[in-house]
């Protein structure tokens, strides 16, 4: 059994794998790290698990697309005086399969051995599913 969980994220905003790297290149330039990070209201009550080897998996367009490991959490708090938790992350963007992945609100965790797989390294992209399979293997709880 895995010791470790994942969170599962919608990159509000972005277009592609490529658009999300750039926009985390550019806003990590504000933190003395260098590193980029998502702020998020809630703390994570699985820390642990999630320190132990976590990755969050960036939901792009409907479509999980790729993911981050999870350095470390950090608590911050803005400028309305508000204690926020900063998921700090590895700059490195993997690519996974796709899997369509409904809207939803905040992150989720995301149990190992439903995370979509990396890509093998040297494919950089991957076409979806058509959308009436994708469908059809949800339905019976393959994706």
């Amino acid at each position: 059994m895995d010791n470790y969980v994942n969170l599962i994220k919608l990159s509000v905003g972005s277009e592609s794998t490529e658009s999300l790297a750039e926009w985390q290149e550019a806003y990590r330039t504000r933190f003395p790290d260098g590193l980029p990070r998502h702020i998020t209201r809630m703390w994570p009550k699985r820390e642990a698990e999630i320190l132990n080897g976590g990755s969050i998996y960036w939901v792009i367009k409907g479509l999980v697309q790729c993911r981050q490991r999870i350095l470390r959490l950090e608590e911050v708090t803005g400028e309305d005086g508000i204690r926020r938790c900063a998921i700090l992350l590895n700059p490195e963007l993997h690519q996974t399969q796709t899997a369509r992945k409904r809207p939803f609100q905040g992150w989720r965790y995301l149990k190992p051995q439903d995370s979509p797989p990396d890509l093998p390294k040297g494919r950089s992209a991957e076409e979806p599913l058509p959308d009436e399979l994708n469908r059809a293997l949800a339905e019976i709880g393959v994706i």
